[in-house]
């Protein structure tokens, strides 16, 4: 198998969670910014990451309340996903001009979307300075799920909730399921 390699090294670690990520600053004024460089850190405690550039309008806000909400979005949110990451908050309130209602969050002071089906609120725990973007370590403080995702024994599935994905420029369909974690080594 012959490979090319490139001239310059670039992020190819595709695809991506592509998430809306909401935030508040202390006077009250909500946002929302689209992110793909985010993921999880650590499983106890449950931790993630965000990345953002010091230039975007979330940033301060973020840096000064130490608190958002990754809101991962589904199908049908992804207009107002791609639309969030390409106007700034500086001139429109992105929940009125993407039809999305901002609800009140379980433990942190800042909304959560409420059509997104699973929203994680986050506190930060460290900001690491890595050049074009700095990166918000934060431990996930609450999870809350869109019911209709249960089954009737209460078990959350996030397969049904149809997710998207970002890959090199665009967003995708999660697929199908094509194994499961151990089937490897499961004796038949």
């Amino acid at each position: 198998m012959s490979k090319i390699q490139f001239d310059k090294p670039g992020n190819f670690l595709y695809p991506l969670p592509a998430v809306m990520v909401s935030c508040s600053d202390k006077k009250g004024n909500n946002n929302i910014i689209t992110i793909a460089w985010t993921g999880t850190v650590c499983s106890d405690p449950a931790m993630v990451y965000i990345s953002v550039r010091k230039e975007r309008y979330s940033y301060p806000m973020i840096r000064e309340t130490g608190e958002f909400v990754i809101n991962l979005p589904s199908e049908d949110l992804t207009y107002a996903l791609d639309k969030a990451g390409c106007t700034t908050g500086k001139k429109i309130d992105k929940f009125r001009e993407l039809g999305l209602t901002p609800a009140e969050s379980n433990v942190v002071d800042c909304v959560s979307i409420a059509e997104a089906p699973v929203c994680l609120e986050c506190k930060v725990t460290q900001v690491l300075e890595l050049g074009s973007h700095d990166m918000f370590l934060a431990e996930v403080v609450s999870v809350s799920v869109d019911e209709k995702f249960l089954d009737e024994k209460g078990v959350f599935h996030m397969d049904r909730c149809n997710l998207v994905a970002y890959e090199h420029g665009a967003y995708r369909k999660m697929a199908e399921t094509i194994g499961t974690f151990g089937y490897s080594v499961r004796k038949k």
